[in-house]
C-alpha cells in the first residue's frame, strides 16, 4: 500500500489515477476542462442576450417572447392579458393576433424557452443557480457531458410542459435545466458519499417554492428537468467502465429521443 493524503491506496489505484490525470481523463470518461467556468459563463451570456432582446421588444407581450416561449398549442391574442382558443384563421378573421405553438409548427420552442426570461428576478435566480452548479458539475463530467445533462434536462422539461400544462399557456425559463443540474449533483454526491443532505435541503426548499407559487411557477418544467437530469446522470455514471465508451452517448441520446417522441405525440394529438 502507498500512503496518500487520505489513508492508503493500492499501487494499482495510484497507477490508474496517475494515468488518468496525465491524460486529463475524468471519472466518467470526460476530458478535464481547462476552465470549468467557461461553459456556464457562455450559457449565462446567451440567456442574458435573449433577455435583453425580449426587453427591447415588449417584454412578455412582445414578438420575441412569443416566438421563443413554449406553448403546446397556438393561441389567439386579444390584448396583453386576454387570449382566445380557436384556430389561426378564425383569430385573424376577428382582427386578433395569432401566436404559434409547438403543435402549430414552432418546434424550436422545445429548446428556446430554456433561454428565455422576462422578469429580472427570474433570470437572476436561474443564472445564479447555474453559476453555482454548472462549474461543479463540469469538473466531474467534463464539458460535453455537462452540456448533455443541461440540454437533456431542458428538453425533458419542455416535454412535461407539453403534456401537463395548459396547452395555451406560455412557459419560459432555464429552471428546468437547473433542476436537472440539481438532480445530477445530488446523484454525484450520493454515489461518492458526499454531503448530499445539504443538496436535498436546497432541493426541498425549491420544491416548496414551486408548490407555493404553482399559479405562476411551472412545476411541470421543474419536475421534467429533474427527471431529465437524473436519467442522463444515471446513464453517464452507472455503466461499467469498459462499457462507457460505446454506451454512454447511446443512452444519453435515448433520453433526448424519448423526450422528443413524447413531445411529437402530444403535438400531433393537439393538432388533430
Amino acid at each position: 500500500m502507498i500512503p496518500g493524503a487520505v489513508g492508503f491506496q493500492c499501487p494499482e489505484c495510484v497507477a490508474i489515477g496517475q494515468r488518468e490525470t496525465r491524460q486529463l481523463v475524468l471519472p466518467y470518461g470526460g476530458r478535464r476542462s481547462r476552465d470549468p467556468r467557461l461553459t456556464s459563463i457562455i450559457l449565462i451570456a446567451m440567456n442574458a442576450l435573449v433577455w435583453v432582446g425580449v426587453m427591447l421588444t415588449g417584454g412578455a407581450f412582445g414578438r420575441v417572447f412569443d416566438t421563443l416561449a413554449i406553448k403546446a398549442q397556438g393561441i389567439c391574442t386579444v390584448d396583453e392579458s386576454h387570449y382566445l382558443p380557436g384556430g389561426e384563421s378564425q383569430c385573424l378573421a376577428a382582427g386578433y393576433t395569432w401566436v404559434d405553438g409547438v403543435a402549430t409548427g414552432s418546434w424550436w420552442q422545445l429548446l428556446t424557452n430554456a433561454f428565455t426570461h422576462s422578469e429580472p428576478l427570474h433570470i437572476g435566480f436561474n443564472m445564479l443557480a447555474l453559476w453555482v452548479l454548472g462549474p461543479q458539475l463540469e469538473k466531474v463530467f467534463g464539458r460535453a457531458r455537462f452540456l448533455a445533462v443541461y440540454f437533456a434536462s431542458a428538453l425533458m422539461a419542455s416535454t412535461f410542459v407539453m403534456w401537463f400544462s395548459d396547452p395555451h399557456t406560455a412557459t419560459v425559463g432555464a429552471s428546468g435545466a437547473v433542476f436537472g443540474l440539481m438532480a445530477a449533483i445530488l446523484l454525484v454526491a450520493y454515489k461518492h458519499k458526499g454531503n448530499y443532505q445539504t443538496i436535498l435541503m436546497w432541493l426541498g426548499a425549491n420544491v416548496v417554492i414551486t408548490v407555493v407559487g404553482s399559479s405562476y411557477i411551472s412545476w411541470q418544467g421543474h419536475l421534467g428537468g429533474f427527471v431529465g437530469g437524473l436519467l442522463t446522470a444515471l446513464a453517464l455514471m452507472y455503466l461499467p467502465k469498459e462499457r462507457r465508451k460505446p454506451w454512454q452517448w447511446v443512452l444519453v441520446a435515448a433520453v433526448g429521443v424519448v423526450a422528443l417522441v413524447a413531445s411529437v405525440v402530444r403535438a400531433v394529438a393537439l393538432a388533430g
